[in-house]
């Protein structure tokens, strides 16, 4: 279909990397879109390694490409929705002068005395006039009012260490006497050494998994190799085989072929999760760049809390797995040719047990734990016992980004409690604000995960993709009221299970202390149990997924995730 002619104009559109309208719109080689100062941000931290990629498509490019304005691709020609880019929350948006008349100009400053922003021109009778000599002039940076204290409308100069809040002078006399209190610029060159730590241990991380990614491209391209290899020869011994034997040969084949494409399949899911930690690293690092070389103390303090804890990885390191090896089918075909239809029928049937029990990949967990496996297919049944559900148990932390504002969570953000007042959590657009919800940090996808939750008083636990709602007090953003989210709910009086708005109740009759959720992507499956040896099933809920899920729980007294069996 031809375009319209009243498509709106580039502006309109989104940018991928900060979420916003387009400012100053430009298109890369691949086609894809973005502002002009949002891609060059992004493309400044591959600087040192040459290649250039797109946040959406993950194209590469070298040297770096020389951007150009154009029309912004808002879709691509197959179709296909491309996965969802966590937004940068501090690529800040140009703030206006307040006392331009007409067309204003952008703000250089703010006045925490005048609370109002000033451009060049209008900022000038504060640095000539005697009269703004004790105003404090502060850069531009936006959320002009969070530099205020909401108490006493004074500039937020100082730092409460008892309480780890910014607060102003007037604040010291009553609320914050006698507490531990600072210099905002004291404090904040105290933090500034973590941050330069935490930021230095990302550069690392990505250095290594950039370093992975080359390696295990390579070993899949070697793998691939090998397989044809082994298919070429295995064609060549059946083709001189009697034809007695062609049947065989055409199962070999499907054999190898069938095992080739399962790899494959598995490598590109591990390609796909490895890329996309690097770029939440890389995003994670620009956060940190863009946070370290702003000059406003206060917007540094504030926004510390959620930014100096090095990520966790979610990616195991995968190898090709030395014990895998097509080997085998050639010298087992080459017998087979020797021995005929008796013997084929014997050998045909050991070569599909070690091709399909020995994993490709091997697994490394990043914590030092041991090295397992990818599962092979007759390992792929649905766990009975608890220590069958224990082979996939997962490590699961709670996001304080989701977390709704009277959730306190502890225990290293693996227990949360609901308490009557109103905690302090800066603002961030992944926070639910109307519920008693949270999510947990880490993305769930390809794989089967398990973990097991306790708790007291009413709560929910269930999953969620991550585009579910966060604002306002309505079904998009409740747990279990969507198409995003299915959910059981819990309490002394029963359970039921949540998905859609659909409720279904359970029988009350089960009283458990422990709940263990089991979760396979792949196969579509969530399923909830009442921990015991034998396991006993609460509900399952059968899907299919088209995002990664984060856990989550709606709380309304203590939940607490297990940490061990």
């Amino acid at each position: 279909m031809a375009d319209s002619p009243y498509a709106a104009p580039p502006e309109e559109y989104g940018c991928p990397l900060c979420t916003d309208v387009l400012r100053d719109p430009v298109t890369i080689p691949c086609g894809d879109t973005y502002c002009l100062e949002c891609i060059k941000i992004y493309w400044d931290q591959a600087d040192h390694l040459g290649v250039y990629s797109c946040p959406q498509c993950r194209a590469t490019f070298t040297p770096r490409p020389v951007l150009r304005r154009n029309v912004p691709n808002v879709a691509h020609d197959d179709g296909h929705q491309l996965p969802k880019l966590t937004p940068f929350p501090f690529l800040q948006r140009d703030s206006l002068c307040d006392f331009c008349i007409g067309r204003k100009s952008k703000a250089v400053k703010s006045c925490l005395m005048c609370l109002a922003y000033y451009c060049e021109t209008h900022i000038k009778p504060h640095y000539e006039s005697s009269t703004f000599k004790k105003h404090k002039l502060v850069d531009e940076t936006g959320h002009l009012e969070r530099k205020i204290c909401p108490q006493h409308e004074k500039g937020l100069e100082l730092f409460c260490r008892s309480d780890q809040m910014c607060i102003c002078v007037l604040c010291t006399v009553r609320e914050h006497r006698s507490h531990n209190i600072v210099s905002a610029d004291e404090e904040r060159a105290e933090k500034q050494k973590t941050l330069v730590v935490t930021q230095a241990e990302i550069q690392h991380i990505i250095q290594d998994r950039l370093k992975e990614l080359q390696e295990l491209r390579h070993n899949v391209e070697v793998l691939k190799s090998c397989s044809e290899r082994a298919m070429s020869d295995c064609n060549k011994t059946f083709t001189e085989m009697a034809a007695a034997v062609e049947r065989w040969r055409s199962e070999i084949n499907s054999l190898i072929d069938a095992n080739e494409q399962a790899a494959m399949s598995q490598a590109e899911g591990y390609v796909e999760r490895l890329e996309q930690e690097i770029m939440e690293l890389q995003r994670r690092d620009m956060e940190l760049r863009h946070i370290l070389e702003t000059e406003d103390n206060i917007h540094f303090l504030q926004n510390f809390p959620t930014l100096c804890v090095p990520p966790e990885p979610t990616v195991p390191k995968v190898l090709i797995n030395p014990e895998f090896s097509f080997e085998e089918v050639t010298k087992t075909v080459t017998n087979m040719k020797e021995h005929l239809e008796d013997i084929c029928k014997k050998e045909q049937s050991k070569i599909s047990k070690t091709i399909s029990e020995t994993p490709v990949y091997i697994m490394l967990p990043r914590n030092g734990g041991r090295r397992f496996k990818a599962p092979s297919r007759k390992e792929l049944q649905e766990p009975e016992t608890r220590s069958d559900f224990l082979k996939y148990l997962c490590q699961l932390t709670l996001d304080p980004n989701t977390a709704y504002r009277e959730l306190v969570l502890s225990d290293g953000n693996h227990k949360v409690t609901r308490k009557k007042s109103t905690q302090f959590y800066p603002d961030h657009p992944e926070r639910f604000d109307s519920f008693s919800q949270v999510l947990c940090q880490e993305p769930l996808s390809g794989f089967r995960y398990y973990w097991e939750v306790q708790w007291i008083g009413e709560f929910s636990l269930g999953l969620a993709y991550k585009s579910i709602s966060r604002k306002g007090k309505n079904s998009s953003s409740l747990l279990g009221y969507n198409d995003k989210s299915w959910t059981l709910l819990c309490s002394d009086t029963g359970y039921s299970a949540w998905h859609n708005k659909i409720n279904k109740d359970l029988p009350s009759s089960l009283k458990v202390s422990r709940i263990g959720v089991y979760l396979d992507y792949a196969g579509g499956l969530i399923a909830f149990y009442a921990v015991s040896n034998s396991m006993q099933l609460i509900h399952r809920f059968q899907a299919r997924f088209s995002e990664p899920l984060f856990a989550g729980f709606g709380v309304g007294s203590t939940v607490s995730i297990c940490h061990s069996n």
